[in-house]
C-alpha cells in the first residue's frame, strides 16, 4: 500500500464513516459473540491507527462477525495510565501502548527507549524482532498480560519546542520540558539537566498553549497528526529515543477466544505492524516537508555530544542497574556498547 498524507486523509475519512466507534465494519449478518476494545492514546489522524481499523475491519470479516475490536483513539478510554488499569482488570481488552509506559507494570519493557541507543530503523528491527523482543515480550507475560509478537512503530522522538533550537547538550539546561509519565524518560532529560515534568498525552496541548512547558518531544507523525506545530515553533531533530506500540490483552479476555480467532486476530495484528512500520518510515519525509510548511523550524543536531553527555552523567550505568546484566547484554548485543 502507498501511503501519503493524502491517501492517509482519505482512508481515516472513511473509517470514520464505516468503521467509527461503535459502528459495524460490516453488514450484521450474524451478532459478534465476541466484542472487545481497543485502545490507543493516538489521534484519529495518525497512520497507527488507520492501520487498526483496518486489522479490526479484516479480523471481523474473517471471523464472519464472531470478532468485534472496536476502536478507540485519542485517549477517549482514559489517559495511558488509567487505560493500563482497565486493562489489567478487564474492562479494557486490547491497548496499544509505548513501551516505556507499559513500563509501569513492567520495569523491563522501557528498555527500547534508552536514550540515544538506536542509530537506526535496521539496528531497531533487530533487536526488537530478535533477542532484546523475545525478553521484553516473556516480562510483560510474566506480569499478567497477553502481547502481540510484532511491535508496532512510533518513529524516533524529535524535540520541539516555543523558544529556541536544540542544538547541543547545553541547550537542555533548564529547558522545561513535558515528558510522558515514565522514570526513563524523567531520567534522561535530568541527566541532559533539563527541566522535564511528567504530562499524560491528552493534557499535552493545552500544557504548551498554556506555557506550563515549553517543549516536548515525540516522532514527527505524531506532531502533525496532534497539531502540535500550532503551539510550538522550533523542531530539533535529536532522535534521542526510539520509540515503539505493544499490542497488549487482558489474559482472561485473550484466554476466552477460541483458538482459530486467536490465530486471526494474531495474524492480522503482526501484519499490520509490518505495513505500520513501512508506514512511519516513509511519512518522516514528507512530514517534515509538510511541518515545515506549518511553520516550524528545523535543525539536525549531531547526536554524539549527546551521547557522550548521557555517559558522563552515568545514566548509562544506571539504566544497566536497574534492567540487569542480561537485559543489557541483549540490548548492546544489538546497538553496540554504551556504559
Amino acid at each position: 500500500m502507498s501511503f501519503s498524507r493524502r491517501t492517509l486523509l482519505k482512508a481515516t475519512a472513511a473509517s470514520a464513516v464505516t468503521g467509527g466507534v461503535g459502528a459495524p465494519y460490516i453488514a450484521r449478518a450474524q451478532a459478534a459473540e465476541w466484542t472487545y476494545k481497543f485502545s490507543t492514546s493516538l489521534p484519529e489522524l495518525h497512520p497507527s491507527v488507520t492501520r487498526t481499523r483496518e486489522m479490526a475491519a479484516a479480523i471481523k470479516t474473517e471471523t464472519n462477525g464472531r470478532f468485534d475490536m472496536q476502536v478507540f483513539p485519542n485517549s477517549q478510554l482514559g489517559s495511558t495510565t488509567d487505560v493500563l488499569s482497565q486493562l489489567r482488570s478487564g474492562g479494557v481488552e486490547f491497548m496499544a501502548q509505548s513501551p516505556v509506559i507499559l513500563a509501569i507494570l513492567v520495569p523491563a519493557a522501557s528498555i527500547s527507549g534508552v536514550g540515544y541507543a538506536f542509530p537506526d530503523y535496521p539496528t531497531v528491527w533487530k533487536a526488537m524482532d530478535g533477542d532484546l523482543g523475545t525478553f521484553v515480550r516473556g516480562e510483560i507475560n510474566k506480569a499478567g498480560l497477553e502481547v502481540m509478537d510484532k511491535i508496532w512503530d512510533n518513529g524516533f522522538r524529535q524535540t520541539t519546542s516555543s523558544t529556541k533550537l536544540i542544538n547541543g547538550p547545553d541547550d537542555f539546561k533548564g529547558f522545561k520540558i513535558r515528558v510522558p509519565v515514565s522514570p526513563l524518560w524523567t531520567s534522561m532529560f535530568k541527566a541532559l539537566d533539563a527541566s522535564p515534568t511528567s504530562i499524560n498525552f491528552s493534557e499535552l496541548y493545552s500544557a504548551l498553549q498554556t506555557k506550563i512547558v515549553v517543549g516536548q518531544e515525540n516522532a514527527l507523525a505524531l506532531i502533525s497528526a496532534a497539531k502540535l506545530y500550532e503551539v510550538q515553533k522550533y523542531c530539533s531533530m535529536t532522535n534521542h529515543m526510539w520509540d515503539g506500540i505493544w499490542i497488549t490483552m487482558n489474559r482472561r479476555a485473550w484466554a476466552a477466544l477460541p483458538d482459530d480467532v486467536k490465530a486471526i486476530v494474531s495474524r492480522n495484528a503482526n501484519a499490520a505492524a509490518v505495513k505500520d512500520r513501512e508506514d512511519t518510515e516513509k511519512l518522516n519525509d514528507s512530514v517534515m516537508q509538510e511541518l515545515e510548511g506549518k511553520g516550524l523550524i528545523f535543525n539536525q543536531p549531531d547526536a554524539a555530544p549527546f551521547r557522550e553527555k548521557l555517559r558522563s552523567a552515568g545514566f548509562y550505568a544506571e539504566w544497566k542497574g536497574k534492567y540487569g546484566e542480561h537485559a543489557w547484554e541483549l540490548l548492546e548485543k544489538a546497538v553496540g556498547k554504551l556504559s
